[in-house]
């Protein structure tokens, strides 16, 4: 499939101001697609019309819900700029369009885990679920390991 269908395809269960936060989407608006990886775009595909096949919530502020800093993040976003103004080096599946987070409607962030990691042997590209915490991280990055998804916590 090529980009630009992927891009439709992704379009039928996720807009792209739900995946991008605010500032980037006025400043870029539809050339933000530009911005993620294609592993993360045909996994999040997947991941919603076949293994959970319930609607994934990411970023929300468009409607005015709290939620802006779930997919894509700039560099100037309050969870990136904490790491720069305390000059550590921040490399985060977030702002390499590698990386979202979101809930699953109707299920627990451990039964979301559950059942990806049921369906790991169908998922189209390696993944990473972020372990121990009530949201859902889901990233793109692989560490060479032979296991198609690989649980990690952060610290």
């Amino acid at each position: 499939m090529s980009r630009t269908q992927l891009i439709k395809e992704v379009q039928r269960f996720f807009s792209l101001r739900e995946l991008v936060d605010e500032p980037t989407y006025n400043k870029y608006g539809d050339f933000a697609w530009n911005f993620f990886r294609t592993e993360l775009l045909e996994t999040l595909l997947y991941l919603r019309e076949y293994v959970l096949k319930v609607p994934m919530t990411i970023n929300t502020w468009m409607t005015g819900g709290r939620f802006s800093e779930r997919g894509l993040r700039h560099n100037m976003s309050a969870e990136v700029w904490k790491y720069t103004k305390a000059n550590k080096q921040f490399m985060s599946a977030h702002v390499l369009g590698a990386g979202v987070d979101f809930d699953a409607k109707g299920m627990t962030a451990a039964e979301v885990r559950s059942a990806i990691q049921a369906a790991a042997k169908r998922l189209p590209h390696p993944i990473r679920l972020e372990d121990g915490v009530s949201w859902v991280h889901l990233d793109v990055y692989n560490d060479g390991s032979k296991e198609k998804v690989q649980l990690f916590k952060v610290g």
